[in-house]
């Protein structure tokens, strides 16, 4: 989290960073902003309306929900409250470093504590260490007659996958009630002490198969990592709160999702988390390594559940950046964040709007698109520059420093504390993010833990598998190019050059 002594918060780094902007917009000659009227203004503009609209329109959902939908599922699920269920708490952890086990594990026996009826705490692990560990904090805070259960699976470092599939698989073995509830926490992720009186009210609704919350990110790395990290969450919020509106989210975090016990006992469930794959057009059938919350989100999705967001509870995450490299972390994380989107993309969109609603699928296509989208200003711009006007590039700095500024100011309504470099932020995760996307779309094959250091095992020859590699370079170059053709088109710079 960042510190509240953080000089780029405050009111003062802010107004620094307005007059900085007013400067270059009024160092400018007159003539500069003639780019504004031509072709070049005409096609960034529409392409920025498009963008701008779609989060202008998430960001009015999100408050929405937040100020009066949500309050009102509120009362509705806690007058339905009832104690005495079961509830329980699934971790994984495998290389995780012992003091956030200390503290993810002190915060799941807390909560279990807390719960309003008996609660059993599974955790799935790999090292011995972990489990002397886990056994000594149960016993120091949980005692004889405390409705608190401990069960220890020690597992073989196969993959978060097959810790999951064999935690399902143990809960099942202890038949849960049908409505009891499974909270799947990652193994760095912190929970509240209240975490089963304020979610378990809202599966009342047979509809309800799973629900998120907000999160909040203790980061372990320097300080541009940290308003990374908070910029992240903050619009995570924002979008997570806008699909709650349409009562289903985008994505399960692993970090921590709550579902119902008869979902996680399901063999088709588990199955699906465990060994999911697709049958790509192009790359052929490979399994899914990373993802595997979009494997639990997509199963419920198929399957016609609801999907809560819980805006008012909060789970603390550390977060180690794979790197110390601002950009090489980035990159590792955005491949691996985009890549678990990508591979469910295309088979959520398959289901149709009629089954999961128009907006959800809207969503869900804009998903696919974006990656382009955002990269048409930035290469329009360019080529204005190159071939019709030197000060398009710094007309076009004008416009992202205050269209992000704007864009800065809606993250107040997440967050009480932003920070004034957000605006250089978002737009590193608009461009830098959607050329990680393009890469990932024409290599989904291509999979690796941050942490772990795995990656997926490939079955493809030397040959068929070097062939594939370059095919997949092909197709993201002429698409590239493709992308520069269309901008060049759009802004009229093809007719300037002769062509």
């Amino acid at each position: 989290m960042a510190s509240a002594g953080d000089f780029s918060q405050s009111p003062a780094a802010h107004v620094l960073m307005v007059l900085a902007i007013a400067t270059l917009a009024t160092s400018l000659p007159s003539q500069a902003y003639a780019i504004i009227d031509s072709k070049t203004g005409l096609a960034i503009g529409m392409i920025g309306a498009w963008r701008y609209g779609w989060g202008m329109l998430h960001f009015l959902r999100s408050i929405i929900y937040r100020a009066w939908v949500f309050p009102r599922l509120r009362r509705e699920a806690m007058a339905k409250s009832r104690t005495g269920f079961a509830s329980y708490f699934l971790i994984t952890s495998f290389r995780i470093p012992t003091e956030t086990t200390i503290a993810v594990y002190r915060a799941a026996f807390r909560a279990a504590l807390d719960a309003p009826g008996p609660a059993t705490v599974i955790a799935s692990i790999v090292d011995l260490s972990d489990q002397r560990i886990i056994k000594k904090l149960f016993s120091s805070m949980v005692g004889d007659d405390d409705a608190v259960d401990l069960v220890i699976l020690r597992i073989e470092g196969t993959g978060k996958r097959d810790a999951l599939a064999s935690g399902f698989r143990a809960i099942a073995r202890l038949m849960p009630a049908p409505d009891a509830m499974v909270a799947v926490i990652d193994g760095d992720s912190m929970v509240p002490p209240d975490l089963v009186e304020k979610c378990a009210p809202y599966f009342h609704d047979p509809k309800v198969g799973a629900l998120t919350t907000d999160e909040v990110a203790e980061v372990h790395g320097n300080w541009l990592f940290v308003q990374w990290y908070a910029l992240r969450f903050a619009q995570r919020h924002i979008l997570m709160s806008s699909m709650g509106l349409s009562r289903r989210v985008l994505t399960l975090t692993g970090r921590m999702s709550m579902f119902r016990a008869s979902i996680i006992c399901d063999p088709s469930f588990v199955a699906q988390v465990e060994l999911d794959y697709i049958d790509h057009p192009r790359l052929g059938r490979f399994k899914f390594l990373t993802g595997d919350d979009k494997s639990s989100w997509f199963w419920l999705l198929k399957n016609g559940y609801n999907m809560l967001y819980l805006p008012d509870v909060t789970v603390a995450t550390i977060e180690d950046p794979p790197s110390n490299s601002f950009f090489g972390s980035a990159a590792m994380l955005m491949v691996r964040w985009y890549g678990n989107m990508l591979r469910t993309n295309r088979r959520a969109l398959a289901l149709g709007p009629r089954h999961v609603g128009f907006f959800v699928w809207w969503a869900i296509f804009d998903q696919r698109v974006s990656m382009w989208t955002c990269l048409v200003g930035l290469t329009s711009a360019l080529l204005a520059t190159l071939f019709v006007s030197p000060f398009t590039i710094l007309v076009y700095a004008v416009w992202i420093l205050a269209s992000r500024y704007a864009l800065t100011l809606s993250l107040f309504s997440a967050r009480k504390r932003v920070s004034a470099i957000t605006p250089l932020l978002l737009y590193f995760n608009q461009i830098y993010g959607s050329l990680m996307k393009v890469f990932v779309f024409f290599h989904m094959d291509r999979q690796k833990w941050t942490r772990q250091k795995t990656t997926l095992a490939r079955k493809d020859r030397l040959s068929a598998s070097t062939f594939k590699h370059i095919e997949s370079k092909f197709y993201q170059a002429v698409s590239v190019l493709a992308l520069i053709t269309l901008c060049s088109w759009m802004i009229g710079v093809t007719h300037a050059v002769g062509f």
